[in-house]
């Protein structure tokens, strides 16, 4: 009997991972649009700037990737195989995407730790899908919530960080 409960708990964690990246993928479009138009608007500020275009590119890197694991996530989430694969390579392409753009002015100490903090949580989500396991699939939506959360706050602290050229009174 307890393999039929072990199988029950395991089609009820399916279901509730179903459901949560069905609305999960959806959000991080919509913020990830929302972040297109701030560019759009803010373009003019950043243009000259190359901190701020790469720094913008990996906050959309962080709405998009996330997305892109729950839309994976429900392709066929009992292909255990598909889905730890699709984990792992965002996982690592979203690491080494965030390091490869390192040294970026984010505005303070808190702008870097939150842009670290991105880098680790992608590293945990791709080591979590290499090791595999039914439960794995919960830790790893919470990881790409806190995800989500963090990239919220790089790009506010990147919306509001001061303009390194001051503006006079006659531009």
């Amino acid at each position: 009997m307890p393999s039929c409960d072990i199988e029950l708990g395991t089609i009820a964690l399916t279901n509730m991972l179903d459901a949560f990246y069905g609305a999960f993928s959806p959000a991080c479009f919509a913020l990830l649009g929302l972040w297109l138009v701030v560019v759009q608007i803010r373009i003019g500020d950043w243009r000259d700037n190359e901190g701020n275009k790469r720094m913008s590119y990996v906050i959309s890197l962080n709405f998009l990737l996330p997305g892109l694991m729950g839309v994976l996530a429900l392709i066929d989430p009992q292909n255990a195989a598909f889905w730890r694969s699709s984990f792992a390579v965002l996982g690592i392409g979203g690491a080494v995407g965030g390091y490869l753009v390192r040294r970026v002015p984010t505005g303070d100490r808190l702008g870097a730790a939150g842009y670290w903090t991105a880098i680790a949580l992608y590293v945990i989500v791709a080591v979590l899908a290499i090791v595999g396991g039914v439960y794995v699939l919960r830790t790893e939506a919470v990881l790409l919530t806190a995800l989500i959360f963090v990239n919220f706050n790089i790009g506010w602290l990147l919306l509001f960080a001061p303009d390194p050229k001051p503006q006079t009174a006659d531009t």
